[in-house]
């Protein structure tokens, strides 16, 4: 429903895949974590990524949190379990 921000970093580590988005001025320059698995689609020559998500469910989100991501096991599993209450079905 919209753009949401930029790709700030990413992982394609081995089960613990994510995308680091700054979503800019629409919601105070906030940084979300989202998981690879709200990835629907990838357009490479437009340069945009599609995420089963909507504007609100990310405004709604988990902040990134830098300094707890790496390593801490319980972040990722807080942030994981909002993606997981809110997938669409």
């Amino acid at each position: 429903d919209g753009s949401i921000g930029k790709v700030d970093k990413h992982s394609d580590d081995v089960n613990s895949s994510y995308l680091v988005v700054d979503t800019g001025v629409w919601i105070f320059g906030k940084h979300v974590l989202l998981p690879a698995g709200t990835v629907k689609t990838v357009d490479q020559a437009e340069r945009k990524i599609h995420v089963d998500l909507t504007k609100e469910q990310i405004k709604d989100s988990p902040e990134f949190d830098k300094d707890k991501h790496i390593g801490d096991a319980g972040y990722h599993e807080h942030v994981g379990s909002y993606y997981q209450s809110h997938r669409r079905i």
